[in-house]
């Protein structure tokens, strides 16, 4: 598995996001580009301990069940999503997707970059955990605008 966490396996993902246009279009969903750089952004910056999603008890306890299933497999198309991280209100694309480059390429200062090691919904995480999961999630999104 590629990791986050290489500087060169990271670059390699933020050259993937820098071809990212705001008209590039998706092949499933309801995103456009610049709502998926907000997207993948706000997932990250609960890594860093800077966004905190409310989840309740059920949705708790169905995510510590699927963890595994999730991690080590490909992210399904059209998969449903926490409110905290759908973006409807208009976005600039241009500061979206730099924040989302400048806040992916945090994890190339290693494993300290992440803050949470207990997610509100996935349960308790490893650095491989977060990789995996980190990596996955934006590169379905990228596959999903065929990047």
């Amino acid at each position: 598995m590629k990791s986050i966490f290489d500087p060169t396996e990271n670059q390699a993902m933020i050259a993937r996001i820098s071809n990212l246009q705001p008209n590039s279009k998706a092949a499933w969903g309801k995103m456009n580009a610049t709502q998926m750089c907000q997207h993948t952004n706000a997932a990250i910056l609960v890594a860093f301990g800077e966004k905190e999603v409310k989840v309740n008890f059920v949705f708790r306890l169905l995510g510590r069940m699927m963890k595994n299933k999730v991690f080590n497999s490909e992210f399904k198309k059209n998969s449903p999503t926490a409110k905290e991280f759908i973006f409807v209100d208009p976005y600039d694309f241009e500061n979206a997707k730099s924040e989302l480059i400048r806040n992916f390429k945090r994890f190339e200062k290693g494993t300290e970059s992440v803050r949470t090691m207990d997610h509100p919904f996935w349960g308790k995480l490893t650095y491989e955990d977060w990789n995996k999961l980190m990596w996955n999630h934006m590169d379905h999104h990228l596959r999903q605008f065929n990047i």
